[in-house]
């Protein structure tokens, strides 16, 4: 009874503090983006719904043949029937719905970026990329021209606003236990209050430089729907504009919400996949822009067991190339096991593969990043400092625990500070090696902490993330 009593009057508070507040949900026609959508209505919001429309398969500058054979299979993930889907979610819950055009920016900023990077030889993120750029770049800033005080997105993600007296009483004590709150960090542990604090060299005269982090970022509690792999870029600027609904609930709660409002898509498929090439095979797409090369397929002796057509369409952990392997077959051996891309050549145009998933030529230990964002931001100072983390280097791969080490890159801002929210370059250790590291792809970084609920359950909080440079 009394839970429920206190739940009341929370939830009371709560619409007292949202009503009068614009919030635009980023609408893309699924039923995670139309419950979010629902669920702020409900709660008092003054809710807008945008549909962003990014990529048509029919622009000038994709080649006029390219979908001639592939149109039905283009029509299953078509831009319009999503417009439409999401128009009429808008329509069922009662708020006013605009389309946004942002397909140039999103060739340039998302599809050049992905070709680019398989040009490089790379494994790019165009997942990551879109969600920096597009959602909470370009469909940020202008919804907060037009006067809106937060964006909404179906993303799975659960997202905490620290309190200001918490704050207070953590900084009011700082000054005389700086010894402590370091040998706490040192032990792995984090204070309490949200804070990354590091202490200054014992030869360094400067007091204790601590940064408040106002907004964390944590796994959603449907794990295994869980996407904050992909938001590791946000910052703290941006979150503060930033509301993700539905990242306390698990995926059959947002289809049970979505069928008794009885909203249209409440039953539609989720997207799987990059989105905009629908049903097309990604090579066939890298095809139109990047050249058809054949080249030789090696085994780790060094040995040719095949061909390739290019180099730069295949990514590390790759396991269907389209070859045979001819060497066991030369051995004899009718119990052939699978063949996985281990490491690629784009300048010799060569691919090595190594035979079985538990190769060894498939693990790494240790990985350097490139473009690290933090987005609870640890004080960089002229010295190198290591950093335990739990990381993941692919989506829904478990969290695994690693040391993330930063290296003073002499980066500072305008007031010649150091700068606390990214860095140019780290390495990240596991304890254990880690299988199909793919340059180009996303390690992204959490620590452990014990949930501020009746439960105690742990949670998984984001610090940050970085681009994989092997």
């Amino acid at each position: 009874f009394m839970d429920t009593f206190m739940d009341c009057l929370y939830n009371v508070g709560a619409v007292k503090k949202v009503i009068g507040k614009e919030v635009f949900v980023a609408m893309s026609g699924g039923v995670d983006s139309s419950v979010a959508a629902l669920l702020l209505k409900r709660q008092g919001y003054d809710v807008v719904g945008v549909f962003m429309k990014c990529w048509t398969g029919s622009s000038t500058w994709i080649h006029a043949d390219f979908y001639a054979d592939k149109r039905e299979n283009v029509s299953e993930c078509g831009w319009e029937k999503d417009a439409e889907d999401a128009r009429r979610v808008a329509e069922k819950i009662g708020i006013p719905f605009y389309t946004w055009d942002f397909e140039e920016e999103y060739k340039k900023k998302v599809v050049d970026y992905m070709i680019r990077g398989y040009k490089r030889g790379e494994t790019p993120n165009p997942d990551v990329m879109c969600n920096r750029e597009i959602k909470f770049g370009l469909f940020l800033e202008r919804a907060l021209k037009i006067g809106a005080d937060y964006i909404a997105t179906g993303h799975y993600v659960r997202l905490q606003r620290m309190r200001d007296s918490k704050l207070s009483r953590f900084y009011r004590g700082l000054s005389t236990k700086s010894e402590q709150i370091h040998a706490n960090l040192r032990k792995d542990k984090f204070v309490d209050s949200g804070k990354f604090v590091l202490r200054r060299a014992q030869d360094d005269p400067e007091p204790v430089e601590r940064v408040v982090v106002s907004h964390r970022l944590c796994q959603a509690k449907d794990k295994n729907k869980d996407q904050s792999y992909f938001l590791w870029t946000l910052t703290q600027k941006q979150l503060q504009y930033c509301l993700f609904p539905i990242g306390d609930y698990i995926k059959p709660e947002v289809r049970k919400i979505a069928k008794r409002a009885g909203l249209p898509t409440a039953e539609k498929k989720d997207s799987q996949g990059i989105c905009f090439l629908g049903q097309v095979a990604l090579a066939d797409f890298l095809k139109e822009y990047l050249p058809e090369k054949r080249g030789a397929v090696l085994n780790l002796s060094g040995q040719k067991i095949g061909e390739h057509q290019g180099a730069h369409f295949y990514t590390i952990g790759q396991r269907h190339i389209g070859i045979k392997n001819y060497e066991s077959r030369i051995r004899g051996r009718q119990d052939t096991r699978p063949s996985y891309v281990a490491k690629k050549d784009v300048k010799k145009n060569i691919i090595v593969v190594a035979e079985g998933g538990d190769n060894p030529a498939l693990y790494r230990k240790e990985v350097a990043l490139s473009d690290v964002n933090f987005i609870i931001p640890p004080v960089i100072h002229n010295s190198k400092f290591d950093i335990p983390v739990l990381a993941r280097v692919r989506y829904r791969q478990p969290l695994a625990p690693a040391t993330l080490i930063i290296a003073d890159d002499k980066r500072t801002g305008a007031d010649k500070n150091p700068r606390v929210s990214a860095c140019k370059s780290a390495t990240l250790r596991f304890y254990k090696e880690q299988r199909f590291v793919a340059p180009g792809q996303s390690a992204v970084l959490y620590i452990k902490h014990e949930a501020r609920n009746m439960k105690h359950e742990t949670e998984y909080e984001m610090l940050g993330g970085g681009v994989i440079r092997i």
